[in-house]
């Protein structure tokens, strides 16, 4: 059995066991929780490559700079 089988069969018990109210709202729940951790993880990234890399610098810093 591949992954997309075994997902498959996840959801059809789910929703047989919850049924399709609660199937519907445990989903969004998931997909909200999912889209939380692909944002901080995008955020994590993104502020370990700008303190990684010194040639870049925050716009704060830039403006201190000019002053």
């Amino acid at each position: 059995m591949g992954f997309g089988t075994e997902l498959l069969i996840a959801l059809l018990l789910g929703f047989l066991i919850l049924g399709p109210r609660r199937m519907h709202i445990m989903l969004g729940q998931v997909a909200r929780v999912k889209a939380d951790f692909d944002k901080i993880t995008r955020s994590l990234k993104s502020q370990l490559a700008t303190e990684s890399d010194p040639s870049v610098t925050s716009p704060r810093a830039a403006t201190r700079e000019l002053s």
